[in-house]
């Protein structure tokens, strides 16, 4: 995360925010070298909301008005920049360490991701498909529940599968049959045979592949899927995946942008969770 994304977030952070507010926030912290920038009207374009729910925003935030909002945007300090740029002593110890090369790993896959093309291609092709099957075992079972989790919420139907066994090809077949055009796949270190085995069932199936692997180099890899790589850190008993679950979460963003209806699926659950007051906001 960059000073000026962390910095907005810790502007945000405190304040009970509507949903449209959150879209409008996360509007911002996406483009945050932009928002000082921005007028209140392109902010209220770029997050799909309207005008006066800006200004209510920057309201909320404790600000006269959006014009005070943006002031402030364009005052905030730039300090801490060489820290986050890794300046100064290494720290001492493993934990440290270990955070420092995760914000290495979502550096490189922010430099990575200075070409979207792979991404926007394999959201268009998770979106495209009637169905979607989303595998993760073991180690990886935990980004693809997530990413599932997330999905199910703009997609008519995603389908987890995190657990093998002899079933894990028959709930593929069965994906097949309800249409399905492709498969995501979280491969993480170690990479189970059985994971290796799916992959090469969904092809046979004759699915399109999207894997989001720790390397492109990982045994998982196939040169018709859609590969798309980020790191690992390693500096502990257990694999962090901070730049994975990343990855997830832009991936959900490009498969949400093929996906006609998603604001509205969206807009649907925010009104039916509020209505069954699910959560505590």
């Amino acid at each position: 995360m960059t000073g000026a994304s962390g910095r907005l977030l810790q502007l945000f952070e405190g304040h009970r925010l509507t949903p449209a507010q959150r879209r409008i926030a996360h509007c911002m912290v996406r483009r945050a070298s932009d928002a000082p920038f921005l007028s209140s009207v392109e902010l209220a374009e770029l997050a799909g909301v309207s005008q006066p729910s800006v200004t209510r925003f920057a309201v909320a935030l404790g600000f006269d008005g959006y014009p005070a909002l943006r002031r402030h945007l364009r005052d905030m300090p730039a300090e801490a920049a060489a820290q986050e740029a890794g300046g100064g002593a290494e720290p001492g110890n493993e934990y440290q360490q270990a955070v420092l090369a995760e914000i290495d790993n979502l550096r490189d896959l922010a430099a990575l991701l200075a070409d979207p093309t792979p991404v926007e291609r394999a959201g268009r092709l998770l979106a495209a498909s009637p169905a979607l099957p989303v595998l993760g075992l073991r180690a990886a079972s935990a980004q693809a529940r997530g990413f599932a989790y997330f999905a199910a919420k703009v997609h008519p139907d995603v389908r987890l599968l995190d657990e093998g066994g002899s079933m894990l090809g028959d709930r593929v077949d069965a994906a097949v049959r309800a249409g399905a055009t492709a498969l995501l796949c979280f491969a993480l270190p170690r990479y189970p045979r059985e994971t290796v085995a799916a992959l090469d069932h969904a092809r046979g199936a004759g699915l399109r592949v999207v894997t989001v692997a720790d390397s492109a180099f990982a045994p998982v890899a196939h040169p018709a899927d859609v590969l798309l790589p980020a790191a690992v850190g390693r500096g502990l008993a257990f694999d962090t995946a901070c730049a994975p679950m990343l990855l997830a979460r832009v991936l959900l963003e490009a498969m949400c942008d093929g996906l006609p209806d998603a604001q509205a699926r969206l807009e649907d659950f925010d009104a039916r969770a509020a209505e069954r007051a699910l959560f505590v906001e």
